[in-house]
């Protein structure tokens, strides 16, 4: 439901981190884009699938910027 440039997910089954880069993220504040990654999950949340999110979310251009 979110088209995705690059992901990196890891996690035990219920903690989950993520690095999601899209850009539907461009002109969007912080908060904006980690609600539109919940919204794209769903129901996981409430049925409690996906315990717990920690996410870092970029732009193309602000994940082509980073140092690697």
């Amino acid at each position: 439901g979110l088209p995705c440039e690059h992901v990196e997910l890891s996690g035990d089954g219920r903690h989950w981190y993520a690095t999601v880069v899209s850009a539907a993220f461009e002109g969007q504040r912080l908060i904006q884009r980690h609600q539109r990654v919940y919204a794209t999950l769903g129901g996981r949340l409430q049925t409690d699938e996906v315990h717990a999110l920690s996410m870092k979310t970029y732009t193309p251009a602000e994940w082509a910027a980073l140092p690697k």
